[in-house]
């Protein structure tokens, strides 16, 4: 591993492995301090941070935080707030139990441009990009998972301890989704997306994300591709959940006009209150010899998150936050996507996002939460 610092998710371990014996590295040191303090005193503490901001209604430290994915269970989100992430996003859950894609899942990727972006449409991702193990800083991964889930008997409970372990100023975000199966129909899909969303806001979650830009579940076949449906499910969503405010996390939309009309079918309904963007960027992975660098059928492409993406994802929040402002609609922004280094939080906030969250940088960095505060004092 690169400069010898171990992940809080281990890239070396399957997913199970990972969601019955993580966190690793820092995460696990910093749970290990709780367990020696006094628990019942430590759950209630934050890290005290003098410009707190109002984040959909709910006041944080630091509009910081990790989104849906590495955080697969309540001791990761236990951890990441312990480490001075202020948001913390629960990995999707489903109404279901889900497998997740076979081992591995992560693989690091270089991209062929010098600074190690991934560009949106160019020919790269459908010729391969490099993947193997040589984990690099600034470190770029692949995210071949699949939205794994466990069965809500178990997730439910684990999340209400996920809820009540945030402390001053944190905040807890559940990720939820619907699942395809065979012989569904568009009614029975959107009635799934509403039964995930009631089975997590009996948890007494105060708001909750949903995700429609899974990176695994077809090239091109992504639910935010489609506004309109995204707008049905919403709606149907929010009749369900009330006054808790919504999240929509989108993959990159490259037309202007298409990314308009999601806003106009969801915000512009009062179904969704904040986009979280981008998920990762759809790319053919091949090994050093042009073969596909992740085993099985249907994992030619994976999505690719960290360092590539970073450019994409100040794109995505910059044409929205133009989009907010020519519509004059009030919408939160999530800014997600290599965010690596204190910089790229102020980036992100600069090009318009009200909250920034990293997942491949807080991996491999579990203190950058910490040195983003450092640099704002």
């Amino acid at each position: 591993m690169s400069q010898g610092f171990a992940p809080f998710y281990d890239v070396n371990r399957t997913y199970e492995d990972n969601y019955l014996q993580g966190p690793f590295g820092a995460f696990a040191e910093v749970l290990k301090s709780d367990s020696d303090a006094d628990a019942s005193e430590q759950s209630t503490q934050s890290q005290p941070f003098d410009q707190a901001e109002e984040f959909l209604g709910f006041r944080v430290n630091l509009p910081f935080g990790i989104p849906a994915g590495p955080l697969l269970n309540e001791r990761f989100t236990t951890a990441a707030f312990r480490m001075g992430f202020d948001l913390a996003v629960y990995k999707t859950v489903r109404s279901r139990a889900w497998g997740c894609n076979a081992f591995p899942n992560v693989l690091a990727v270089h991209p062929r441009n010098a600074d190690g972006s991934l560009v949106p449409g160019s020919a790269e991702l459908d010729e391969g990009v490099l993947a193997d193990t040589r984990y690099e800083l600034p470190i770029s991964i692949s995210n071949s998972f699949g939205v794994p889930s466990r069965d809500p008997d178990e997730w439910q409970p684990d999340m209400q301890k996920a809820i009540a372990a945030a402390g001053d100023g944190q905040l807890l975000v559940p990720s939820f989704q619907g699942s395809r199966v065979e012989g569904m129909d568009r009614e029975a899909y959107i009635a799934d997306h509403v039964t995930t969303a009631h089975l997590v806001a009996e948890t007494g979650a105060g708001l909750m994300e949903m995700n429609t830009s899974c990176p695994n579940e077809g090239h091109n076949r992504l639910l935010c591709h489609d506004p309109h449906l995204v707008g049905e499910i919403t709606e149907a969503v929010k009749n369900e959940i009330g006054d808790r405010p919504l999240i929509v996390k989108l993959a990159y939309i490259p037309n202007d006009t298409d990314l308009e009309i999601m806003v106009k079918e969801t915000v512009g309904h009062g179904a969704v209150q904040g986009f979280s963007t981008i998920n990762t960027i759809s790319a053919k992975l091949v090994d050093a010899n042009g073969n596909q660098a992740l085993p099985g059928a249907g994992r030619d492409r994976s999505g690719v998150c960290g360092n590539a993406i970073r450019g994409a994802g100040l794109d995505m929040v910059g044409r929205l936050s133009a989009i907010r402002e020519k519509l004059g609609l009030n919408f939160a922004i999530v800014g997600v996507g290599g965010v690596i280094r204190p910089e790229d939080y102020k980036a992100y906030r600069e090009t318009g996002a009200n909250a920034v969250m990293s997942a491949t940088g807080a991996m491999w960095d579990a203190n950058l939460a910490r040195e983003i505060k450092e640099t704002l004092r």
